[in-house]
């Protein structure tokens, strides 16, 4: 990607109207399945945590470790200023270190159908081997393979479709254990590293 390239795929521009009609859809979705899937008070990267609302707010009301990751330099600033003891990276998912540790479980919601497929492809190895054995990912993406303009930044989004991803995900070492709907019906991917990855 060149380097003058916004890394933020355009959020940095409308991070202002973003933060003002972000909704609540997905926060009980994702603090069921942290609940009942991961250790308590375990670690959970946010891979596009944007300002940390309502995602990673409700996860560490439930008491987990969060780690925020956005590549939106707006975005992170109002992730540090609402939780200023969170760790934090203003990195692209597709090249950061992930803080170079592994983590008991992985959200990414509203990020990686923004990605082309080959982003979409790399972003899911690095989560997956960001994982310990037995982690969990989950992240949002139609079930159909379909493409949209995105509502906010008008860039292109694409779903690789559930075929495509439980395929990926199992190339990267993980299961795909099934989908869930937010109260919004947005579609939710839940897979497992497998306990035999390193």
């Amino acid at each position: 990607m060149a380097p003058d390239a916004d890394r933020s795929e355009g959020w940095d521009a409308i991070a202002q109207e973003f933060l003002a009609v972000r909704s609540n859809a997905g926060a009980s979705l994702v603090r069921e399945w942290a609940r009942k899937n991961l250790p308590q008070s375990g670690s959970i990267i946010d891979v596009g945590c944007g300002s940390g609302v309502p995602i990673s707010e409700a996860l560490i009301g439930e008491g987990f470790e969060v780690y925020g990751l956005d590549a939106s330099s707006a975005l992170i600033a109002a992730f540090r200023r609402r939780f200023p003891d969170a760790p934090s990276a203003c990195e692209a998912a597709q090249e950061s270190a992930f803080f170079d540790r592994t983590f008991d479980g992985a959200v990414s919601v509203g990020l990686l159908f923004l990605f082309s497929e080959d982003d979409q492809q790399k972003t899911i190895r690095r989560i997956a081997a960001a994982l310990k054995p037995g982690g969990r990912l989950l992240f949002s993406a139609p079930r159909e393979r379909c493409e949209w303009p995105d509502m906010l930044t008008g860039r292109p989004s694409r779903s690789l479709g559930e075929d495509a991803y439980a395929a990926l995900l199992k190339a990267s070492g993980l299961d795909l254990a099934g989908c869930c709907a937010d109260e919004g019906g947005n579609n939710y991917y839940d897979a497992v590293k497998s306990v035999r990855q390193a």
